[in-house]
């Protein structure tokens, strides 16, 4: 199937393969605190998952792919949650923008995203960071692998 790119690809697919491989590669530089931080202020308990940062990175790297730039505020708003408050109305809380800062940086590390110039066109005049050639190859050949899979399991 050519021509295969990340939104041809059903996001959770997408997003488990790419988890999969980050975490097979080694590369991706892993924060201490991965295992007591919470994610959210709406959380009451950390993740349960061992490879949440792997599968966290993975969804900020889809999301980066498919925008032109985004910034930390916003990926802070799109994995955020309701939080619960008792007998009062439910009220919409951000996720940690250290967790999403911290995975920009390590994906920065290994090449996938980079960091806009606020004084370019591309950002509006606002920064942020943008997806890689080198990025957008690496993603673009998960996505395939990702199809191959699903096509695979379709014949048996």
């Amino acid at each position: 199937m050519p021509g295969v790119t990340v939104r041809d690809v059903d996001a959770q697919k997408f997003i488990t393969a790419y988890a999969d491989f980050l975490k097979r590669q080694g590369k991706l530089q892993i924060p201490g605190w991965v295992d007591t931080v919470k994610t959210s202020h709406s959380n009451e308990l950390p993740p349960q998952s061992q490879d949440w940062f792997y599968v966290r990175a993975a969804a900020v790297a889809r999301h980066v792919y498919l925008r032109k730039s985004v910034g930390v505020g916003r990926l802070a708003k799109v994995h955020g949650s309701t939080k619960n408050r008792g007998s009062k109305p439910m009220h919409h809380c951000d996720a940690s923008r250290s967790v999403d800062r911290k995975v920009l940086q390590a994906l920065e590390k290994i090449g996938i995203v980079e960091r806009i110039d606020e004084d370019t066109e591309d950002a509006g005049g606002k920064g942020g960071r943008r997806i890689t050639q080198a990025g957008q190859r690496d993603l673009d050949r998960i996505a395939m692998t990702a199809v191959e899979e699903d096509e695979d399991e379709d014949d048996e």
